[in-house]
């Protein structure tokens, strides 16, 4: 048996993590403009969840896996009735924000750098 079983030593977090999170934590954004687009982008990819629910292409896959379950103590989804598992649920919001990535990219392929003005 291992001589390390009862130690919960995690290894330290990549650099790469480390400058992300610290640039999240104490980057001071002084722009207004910046702001505004980080707001703006958010509000996009909200409408932009919601108003994919009323197609069924997209409705289909956010359901439960098994028809009219309900998870108890589950996760609601925006914008639904659906109360499910919180591994569903992460996937279902991934693709919600999908919305949110292809409008940064479609800023940065038309020259406005967001949140770093």
């Amino acid at each position: 048996m291992s001589s390390n079983v009862d130690l919960n030593v995690r290894p330290d977090y990549d650099s790469v993590i480390k400058e992300i999170a610290d640039y999240v934590v104490n980057f001071d954004i002084k722009s207004d403009l910046a702001l505004d687009t980080a707001r703006n982008c958010l509000i996009d990819t909200v409408g932009c969840g919601l108003l994919a629910l009323k197609f069924p292409a997209c409705t289909k896959m956010l359901g439960p896996v098994v028809e009219g379950s309900s998870v108890p103590f589950g996760v609601r989804v925006p914008g639904t009735n659906f109360k499910l598992d919180p591994i569903k649920v992460r996937s279902i919001l991934v693709v919600l924000l999908d919305g949110l990535i292809i409008t940064i990219l479609g800023l940065l392929l038309s020259g406005v750098t967001p949140l770093i003005t």
